[in-house]
């Protein structure tokens, strides 16, 4: 167990990254960026219930928290992601306190869960059941994602719910939900996340959210909150390799005017 979720709890500024490109090597180049933790993405990407607990494993390698965004609210999923050996999940989709309860329940053993024991990777296959479990409810992140138009409106009641540690903005999916998409509702979006951001401090959660880029996480910082994920690898892999493509043609073209 690492200190991720005291660094979580703690309001420290942590900036990850998604790993949506499902192979171990992309999490050990990532994790060797200086990223404060992952978050691999099992909604999005192609990723295999097996090669989740690879990635873990890679992550874990080099000493990187990596958490699980889960495909959705399926208690089954939550235990997998737990049980591999990760250190949180991302619950997507959160619209209601009591769907946020249930992400709760799923990650937490009794008596403050619903968690299944079983011999994971998480518990060394069953050799240190009773250790892991001492100290998996007070390890475990959970965070849980607002990204609808019913989730804003339910953010005070979602905000409430006990053991929630950190409430994540999806600003795509929300801009869609509230139909503010692109620059005609970038007013309408800010105001969004402005309000889902408030209710989470004002709750004493932890305020989360996806930045494209990193001058948003400044912005965003700037409001309260503390827990960002930038990008993705792919979205990295992309844009190194089009810096790097024009500016190779660039080179060419003056060698042309020399």
């Amino acid at each position: 167990m690492s200190d991720f979720r005291q660094k979580c709890t703690g309001k420290s500024n942590l900036v990850g990254s998604f790993a949506s490109i499902p192979h171990p090597v992309a999490v050990e180049v990532a994790a060797q960026s200086g990223l404060d933790f992952l978050c691999i993405d099992w909604e999005h990407a192609q990723i295999s219930r097996d090669m989740i607990e690879n990635m873990v494993r890679a992550a874990d390698v080099n000493r990187v928290p990596a958490m699980v965004r889960v495909p959705g609210h399926a208690p089954e999923a939550i235990q997998a992601a737990l049980d591999s050996g990760a250190q949180g999940v991302l619950v997507p989709r959160v619209s209601t306190a009591a769907q946020a309860i249930m992400a709760v329940k799923a990650s937490r053993y009794p008596p403050n869960g619903e968690r299944g024991v079983g011999p994971g990777r998480a518990a060394a296959y069953g050799y240190r059941i009773p250790s892991y479990l001492a100290a998996a409810n007070e390890a475990i992140v959970v965070a849980v994602q607002v990204e609808t138009a019913e989730g804003l409106a339910n953010i005070e009641a979602i905000a409430a719910v006990d053991g929630v540690d950190v409430i994540f903005v999806g600003p795509g999916d929300l801009s869609v939900s509230i139909d503010a998409l692109g620059p005609a509702g970038a007013s309408r979006l800010a105001e969004a996340i402005h309000t889902i951001i408030g209710a989470t401090i004002a709750h004493d959660k932890i305020a989360g959210i996806f930045c494209a880029k990193p001058d948003d996480v400044g912005r965003w910082a700037a409001t309260g909150a503390s827990f960002f994920i930038l990008a993705s690898d792919a979205m990295f892999l992309g844009a190194g390799a089009a810096a790097g493509c024009i500016a190779a043609r660039a080179e060419l073209e003056r060698g042309k005017a020399s």
